[in-house]
């Protein structure tokens, strides 16, 4: 018995704090994306209390630009959106995770683009060389975490 009343208390930690509900699992507002993701299974963001989870986001450059700032513009904007859309803003992001395919030629454009929407105090971040992305022309795949404030 006196096994059992220690043991007890760990099961309960390991239990999950909330279920996912689908009011906390935002998908994609445009056909197009809601279509391909409902398709592969993920979502924009999950919502699991106080944080906020946002599935990567690639950045691709298109025809004829020259360097990557358009394409980190583009991704951020669209990170932008989600966490505003999740109820959260820049000033929330706790962790940040980028993938690169050529960590050194990308870097440093996106640190440019990155500083002009994350200030100090700055949140984690991870930069990860990696062999390929999901999309055959992306060129760094950007995750975050945000935390919500409490009120």
């Amino acid at each position: 018995m006196y096994k059992f009343l220690m043991v007890l208390p760990l099961l309960a930690m390991t239990a999950p704090l909330q279920a996912k509900d689908a009011k906390d699992v935002l998908m994609p507002e445009d056909a197009e994306s809601l279509a391909f993701q409902s398709a592969v299974g993920y979502a924009d963001a999950v919502i699991a209390g106080d944080n906020v989870y946002l599935s990567g986001v690639i950045v691709t450059p298109e025809p004829g630009e020259s360097d990557l700032k358009p394409a980190f513009t583009r991704a951020f904007d669209r990170i932008g959106r989600t966490l505003e859309r999740a109820g959260v803003g820049w000033d929330d992001v706790v962790d940040l995770t980028s993938y690169h395919t050529d960590l050194q030629s990308s870097i440093n454009e996106m640190v440019e683009v990155k500083n002009l929407y994350i200030k100090a105090p700055f949140p984690t971040w991870t930069a990860i060389g990696i062999s390929a992305l999901y999309e055959a022309d992306g060129v760094v795949e950007i995750k975050i975490v945000a935390q919500r404030r409490g009120e």
